[in-house]
């Protein structure tokens, strides 16, 4: 099965200069700024400095937008050059952290030839509390041809190397992954409020999304909360979801939202202190991104001992309704969680999964519920 695999460790290394970067592209993180002349053979890279900015191990190659490689036409997510990772193959880049701050990695991704593609992300040396994760890459959310995906980690040093490595051994050893815009992101860690129990119910603290990218960032299944590219929230299903902005999807509230693109297998869930006996009122809005998502969705909400199913009839041009769930407390600890109960396909014949739109999610409790309420 080919996935992706994200290990988010942390090293330090004196071999290249480090970079300070809170929000956007690490230096040349788009590959831009390619080898000389000289450092290239065909396509291959030659040289481990031949790239600015990176380090290079392996068989790597500088590929150009429109680029073909047989009958296959190589596309470039965004700009004019992307580079591709053959077996065994990595590209690095030293940056400076600050201590125990929480950062997000996005980068772009693409698919070439091979069967069974896999990436590896790092910031290394190894830290004790150190996370995996697994994406399958196979689902296909979009219809580029490439995903954008996020992972998140704790600055456990001042200094550490981001890591791109394709682990791969593929026949050929130019079918590995292509890969471009590899960006760093600053995560200040939500609390919560009066007015809202949950952490980030809004979704506007999140991973680094490129301005120019129309299709989102999939943040990785089986995250936990500890080093979750969305802080406060844990992804705890088999598949992505999906993170969006208003300036290319339609977003009920502010500026980003949670699109459910798998079904039952596409679910949050976040764990809240309630008191025990206490009323609470779970409140979200419901929609589609604008996304040519059509058809019948329901979105499934869950809080303790209770759920709630609201429907949502889209017609793929944008919009939301408000759901409401009232449970009473049997716990001290109770987790709120939302899931997609059908699989929807977008209708441009892509064959792209696509789902319901999710946002502005507010717990608060009940002083005197009504017993009609």
């Amino acid at each position: 099965m080919e996935k992706l695999k994200f290990l988010i460790v942390l090293f330090l290394s004196t071999f290249q200069a480090a970079f300070s970067i809170t929000d956007g592209l690490l230096p040349n993180g788009d590959f831009e700024h390619g080898p000389k002349p000289s450092q290239l053979k065909g396509s291959e890279v030659v040289g481990t400095d031949a790239i600015p900015n990176w380090t290079v191990s392996g068989f790597v190659e500088y590929i150009k937008s429109g680029q073909k490689q047989g009958d296959m036409l190589l596309i470039v997510p965004e700009g004019a050059f992307a580079v591709r990772l053959g077996n065994e193959a990595s590209i690095k880049q030293k940056v400076n952290f600050t201590k125990g701050s929480f950062y997000s990695i996005t980068f772009s991704a693409a698919r070439t030839c091979a069967q069974e593609e896999k990436l590896n992300v790092s910031v290394v040396p190894t830290t004790e509390d150190a996370d995996w994760g697994v994406i399958p890459i196979q689902t296909m959310y979009g219809s580029n041809g490439w995903e954008s995906f996020a992972c998140g980690f704790r600055a456990d040093f001042p200094q550490g190397e981001i890591v791109i490595h394709n682990p791969g051994v593929a026949e050929d050893p130019a079918c590995g992954p292509l890969i471009d815009s590899v960006a760093l992101r600053v995560l200040n860690p939500p609390k919560r409020t009066r007015a809202n129990l949950l952490k980030n119910g809004n979704f506007e603290e999140g991973p680094y999304v490129f301005p120019k990218a129309s299709w989102g960032v999939l943040i990785p299944p089986h995250i936990e909360d500890s080093h979750s590219p969305l802080p406060g929230w844990i992804v705890e299903s088999l598949k992505a979801v999906k993170y969006i902005d208003s300036n290319h999807f339609s977003v009920p509230e502010g500026q980003r939202a949670i699109e459910l693109v798998a079904g039952k297998e596409s679910a949050l869930a976040q764990v809240v202190i309630t008191t025990i006996g206490k009323t609470y009122d779970l409140t979200f809005a419901v929609g589609d991104a604008n996304n040519a998502c059509e058809g019948s969705m329901i979105v499934e909400a869950f809080a303790g001992r209770d759920s709630v199913q609201v429907s949502y009839q889209s017609k793929g041009k944008g919009g939301f309704i408000r759901g409401k769930l009232r449970f009473k407390a049997v716990s001290t600890r109770t987790r709120v969680r939302f899931l997609s109960t059908f699989y929807t396909m977008k209708n441009d014949n892509s064959g792209s999964l696509c789902g319901p739109v999710l946002d502005d999610v507010k717990l608060l409790s009940v002083r005197y519920p009504s017993p009609h309420a």
